[in-house]
């Protein structure tokens, strides 16, 4: 019964997601029991110009050490890929897998760059923090939950975590690029077009509607408004629980 529960479930999560989490979960797995040496996992810019090891800025985004202390963050980024990564493709994204692909192809090769000029070697942490600043842009006025009870509205949960893991984890770098990726994807796709009445700058390749066609009924492009211009209780509900029952400290 549990198999099939797990099985059920897992079919369940949308197309793109799936894929994403996939990988997540398998290139680090393999990484760790040493099917693959981690140091051909990760992102370098010798290795990925001059030796052209065109496989490394995919990996980048998929392996993470999972041994350690690491382990538990590696469990949080999961938890906030499938999350936030299922909220979007069945909200805003919804029946266009295409033009949610198109998102994660634009965030990734604008963390690439910024990995091959900052120097920065795994791009799982900034890659899953620039969806989630996309889903908190789009709904930024419902309330989320923090640790400790702690409640603020959506837009604010990036730089929260951003100041959490600058006290706490590794600098909080790598949550400052996926914020500054994702606002440049919301900036380009949403804000700039319909705020500003400027032109849009990003459209869909035709290529990914021929692999991803729309489906149930959706429109191809970027149409609908952010959330805040949108009638309340679409795309999730107004509340979003995250880290209730798991105070800090508690692995």
């Amino acid at each position: 019964m549990a198999s099939n529960d797990i099985g059920d479930w897992y079919r369940g999560i949308p197309q793109i997601t799936r894929y994403w989490f996939t990988g997540s979960v398998v290139v680090p797995i393999v990484a760790r029991v040493g099917l693959l040496n981690p140091m051909w996992l990760i992102l370098t810019f010798q290795h990925f110009i001059y030796k052209f090891q065109i496989w490394r800025p995919l990996t980048a985004a998929l392996y993470y050490p999972i041994s350690g202390p690491k382990g538990f963050h590696y469990l949080m980024n999961l938890y906030f890929l499938y999350s936030y990564s299922t909220r979007l493709e069945t909200g805003v994204f919804d029946g266009r897998p295409a033009d949610y692909l198109f998102m994660l192809l634009f965030n990734w090769i604008c963390l690439v760059i910024v990995g091959l000029v900052a120097d920065v070697m795994i791009l799982m942490d900034p890659l899953v923090l620039s969806v989630l600043y996309v889903w908190c842009q789009l709904n930024k006025d419902t309330i989320v939950q923090f640790w400790f009870g702690t409640r603020f509205k959506a837009m604010y949960l990036p730089w929260v975590l951003f100041a959490f893991n600058l006290i706490i984890g590794s600098g909080g770098m790598m949550e400052l690029f996926g914020i500054v990726v994702g606002h440049l994807y919301f900036f380009l796709m949403f804000k700039y077009p319909q705020d500003f009445g400027g032109v849009r700058l990003l459209s869909v390749p035709n290529f990914l509607y021929k692999y991803f066609p729309n489906r149930r009924g959706g429109v191809a492009g970027f149409g609908m408004a952010p959330a805040s211009r949108r009638q309340p209780g679409n795309d999730g509900g107004g509340r979003h629980n995250w880290g209730q029952g798991n105070p800090l400290g508690n692995d």
